[in-house]
């Protein structure tokens, strides 16, 4: 008897057949009311099947693939809280690292975890759509994981109680924050560029890279483990916002000049971003992997420089903003963290000055710069502290427009001379901290007139809690505002050497060491 023995398909073969042989062509409605946001960018797409997705995962190995991940994950995490991971860590400053990075990142993994839902709903292509289903869950999966990677520091640390609540309010969220709202508010194809592609491939590298490889140096097995788990998914998602650009500039030649405005927006608004990343990396980091300027230099200008003479076949430019971007390298952390620290009164975690040691490092580090600008500002705050004034500054700045940064940016051939450019948009006048921002702006002006600025909603009175009475004789503005931020003045803010933190940890460190 003659058997009919079916051939084992292949990953190519399998993959259509559970993705792309799933499409089908709708007959009773129209593919605009549909699809209804693929023309509103004025990409134009001639052909879906033409994008390869080079990863090929079914949904089914995708489960079985992320939950040996999970396992793996939560064996090491359980280890590290039932052991007392938190005081193998070098000292209780790094534990601020994780308190900016629980408050100002986590939260962009769920909101990117919405974007790429949207995106597999409005991509008309079956391949890419499966591909955007499958980000969106790893989004989630990297909120989840980080926050219970971070939730065991809540047990003994002061700054991680309301983390959810301070990312929609406190002043230096709202760069993050506005990043992600300004992308998931843009059509799909500017969302997949300003996240998978500009953020994910050209500067992903330069937070969890650093980060990840610091916490590991720092002793955090918990904060390395979460990044490690979701540093393998990081390839998926930047292959993939590879693949789409490469996918839309073949598709048609009109696709190339919407390209590369995003290229040139999203360049720069993800480089902003990254502020915060560099003051991480050279102030807070007890241990140090390298410095802001040698990551700069071999995630960005390395890597992102061949990203980028690969892609001028496509007629592809280095966006505008790189050679600032370039430059600012020798000055960003030191700007930065000095802004920190003359406000660390009104931020949900700890800030100090440099040690002589630290400064040292800074000084082989950063050679043509250090000594010259930021060593007196750093000695002369020492001195100060040491005879009891700890400077804390009580003024209000400027924010940008766009980027929403404080103005303490300078002119990218003068770091003694802050930038200011301006815009007059229907009788106002907008404030920016750069060329870059400026452009953005007045690309689309009535996009970012909307932005809602921490300095300027104070100063409205729409950050104190309800039952703030300011008529009152002992009114104090910034302890209504913490109040708002639901910060304890004291416990949750100020300088890290008379924190409860330092205390705490210093005393559970020697019983440890000594029993």
């Amino acid at each position: 008897m003659d058997m009919k023995v079916n051939k084992k398909l292949g990953l190519k073969d399998r993959y259509n057949r559970m993705t792309r042989d799933l499409n089908w062509t709708p007959s009773y409605q129209s593919l605009k009311d549909i699809y209804p946001y693929l023309e509103y960018e004025g990409i134009k797409i001639h052909d879906w099947d033409k994008f390869e997705d080079p990863f090929r995962m079914t949904m089914d190995a995708y489960w079985k693939y992320q939950g040996e991940k999970e396992r793996k994950l939560y064996a090491i995490l359980d280890a590290f809280a039932q052991n007392n991971g938190h005081l193998g860590v070098t000292d209780a400053r790094y534990i601020n690292t994780l308190k900016l990075f629980l408050t100002g990142v986590s939260p962009l993994e769920y909101m990117s975890h919405k974007g790429f839902a949207m995106l597999g709903r409005q991509f008309q292509g079956a391949g890419p759509r499966v591909a955007c289903q499958m980000q969106s869950l790893d989004e989630i999966r990297h909120a989840q994981t980080q926050i219970h990677a971070m939730s065991n520091y809540n047990k003994y640390y002061n700054g991680f109680q309301d983390w959810q609540h301070m990312h929609h309010r406190v002043w230096y969220l709202s760069v993050p924050k506005s990043f992600f709202e300004d992308a998931v508010t843009s059509g799909p194809f500017e969302y997949i560029l300003s996240i998978s592609f500009a953020f994910e491939y050209v500067l992903t590298n330069l937070l969890f890279v650093p980060f990840i490889s610091g916490a590991a140096y720092n002793g955090d097995m918990g904060a390395m483990a979460f990044g490690f788990s979701a540093q393998s998914d990081e390839s998926r998602h930047m292959t993939l916002g590879l693949e789409v650009i490469k996918f839309v500039l073949e598709q048609d030649p009109d696709n190339l000049p919407i390209v590369q405005k995003w290229i040139d927006k999203w360049f720069w608004r993800g480089y902003r971003v990254l502020t915060l990343v560099a003051m991480m990396m050279d102030y807070m980091l007890p241990k140090r992997v390298m410095s802001w300027k040698e990551a700069w230099e071999i995630y960005a200008e390395e890597n992102g420089g061949a990203l980028f003479r690969d892609l001028a076949r496509y007629g592809v430019k280095v966006p505008l903003g790189w050679e600032q971007a370039c430059k600012e390298k020798d000055h960003l952390s030191h700007m930065a963290w000095n802004v920190f620290y003359n406000y660390g009164a009104a931020a949900p975690f700890h800030t100090w000055a440099p040690s002589e040691e630290d400064m040292k490092w800074l000084s082989a580090k950063y050679p043509d710069s250090f000594d010259k600008y930021y060593r007196p500002l750093w000695e002369h705050y020492a001195s100060e502290q040491k005879e009891g004034r700890r400077f804390y500054n009580k003024t209000l700045p400027m924010l940008c427009q766009v980027c929403q940064v404080p103005m303490f940016f300078t002119e990218p051939d003068d770091p003694t001379k802050i930038a200011y450019r301006e815009s007059d948009y229907q009788g106002m006048k907008y404030h920016f901290c750069s060329d870059g921002c400026k452009h953005i702006f007045d690309n689309e002006p009535e996009k970012f007139k909307q932005s809602w600025l921490p300095v300027h909603q104070i100063y409205q009175g729409n950050c104190f809690p309800e039952d703030v009475d300011p008529t009152k004789p002992d009114f104090d503005p910034l302890m209504e505002v913490l109040r708002y931020y639901k910060m304890e003045f004291g416990r949750d803010n100020l300088d890290y050497a008379d924190s409860q933190d330092k205390k705490n940890f210093d005393t559970w460190r020697a019983q440890a060491t000594t029993n």
